[in-house]
């Protein structure tokens, strides 16, 4: 992908401004403030949606998608983009169920099935960082290759036999509560991922090179193995997520979780990263990735079938992108008048 400057990236007038109104007219505080709406509008007109059962199934369901938003972020922040991620989690889905028929302990074959994500996501890095091809016609290309590698090993048949005791701990729940155990693994990884990038240098890079390529490896910082390790990161949390669908459903078939990526790079887009690169914040990711999971739930609760909920993810894909370019032209025609004086 092109390495363009970023829109909405914010200059030092923003920065000038107070903190509490800096995050009040945030972009993130706006999908905070959505996500509260729905929930309100869908618990009082949306019958059976306001009960501990609806939660727990909604955290199930985005659970992946979760996962996956985590590198998909700093992934997107740089300027590129991966599509493969459904594709890797099928790939890793077919590896762990494949390798468990034929014997091998269900730990062991997961972290087979997790480095095959790595390699995968390694293959993308590759031919993006040191063949110089675009994330995007990589990524499709990839996309296509390990959706045919999984549906290959597998054909149209499905492993089904998995250990009871990590089926069960798939959709175990956190005590009594409604809150599923699968939300811890996501916290801490999304601690973890939130830490790297606003707190550390690394992350300052990876912003850094979402604003300018080319600035940024004059800065000095290593543009290329940047973006190589979050491909890794990419591929290696995508597997995780196909491994936990997997054993949740207790299902490894080559065609799982098909079209999760419009999903993911929707969440993240409506969450406020720029897909120019150099903008981005996890907290708004999370959101966005909440606000379109309980919408969907919601639409299912009130017999919305399933491609007018696409429809509804589709059109909020592009009015993320459509928002950021207005706002940001808005942003632009109103700062003119200060620059003049």
């Amino acid at each position: 992908m092109t390495q363009v400057a970023a829109p909405t990236s914010r200059t030092y007038r923003d920065y000038a401004q107070p903190l509490w109104r800096r995050i009040l007219v945030s972009r993130e505080s706006a999908v905070f403030v959505a996500l509260i709406l729905v929930i309100i509008v869908a618990s009082v007109s949306v019958k059976h949606f306001a009960t501990p059962i609806t939660l727990t199934y909604l955290l199930l369901d985005i659970a992946p998608i979760l996962l996956i938003a985590l590198p998909m972020t700093l992934v997107i922040i740089t300027g590129e983009i991966d599509l493969s991620v459904a594709s890797v989690a099928a790939l890793a889905s077919v590896t762990l169920g494949t390798l468990h028929q034929s014997g091998m302990p269900l730990e062991l074959a997961a972290l087979v099935a997790l480095v095959v994500g790595a390699l995968a996501g390694a293959i993308n890095g590759f031919l993006i960082t040191v063949v110089g091809l675009p994330s995007l016609a990589v990524t499709i290309g990839t996309l296509a290759l390990f959706r045919g590698l999984a549906v290959g090993l597998l054909g149209t048949t499905a492993v089904t036999d998995f250990t009871e005791f990590w089926k069960v701990l798939a959709k175990s729940k956190i005590g009594a509560s409604a809150i599923p155990s699968v939300v811890i693994v996501i916290a801490v990884l999304a601690v973890i991922f939130a830490i790297v990038l606003h707190f550390t240098r690394f992350g300052r890079g990876i912003f850094a090179i979402g604003l300018s390529a080319e600035a940024a490896h004059f800065s000095g910082i290593q543009v290329e193995r940047t973006k190589f390790i979050l491909f890794v990161l990419s591929g290696l949390v995508s597997a995780l997520a196909g491994i936990f669908y997997t054993l949740r459903f207790s299902s490894a078939r080559g065609d799982n979780q098909t079209g999760l990526e419009l999903a993911v790079i929707a969440a993240v887009l409506l969450g406020g990263v720029s897909i120019f690169g150099g903008r981005g914040a996890l907290a708004g990711v999370l959101a966005g990735v909440l606000l379109i999971g309980t919408l969907g739930s919601a639409l299912r609760l009130a017999s919305v079938t399933s491609d007018v909920i696409n429809i509804v993810t589709g059109s909020l894909l592009i009015a993320s992108v459509v928002s950021t370019s207005v706002l940001a032209w808005i942003h632009k025609k109103r700062s003119a008048p200060n620059h003049n004086k």
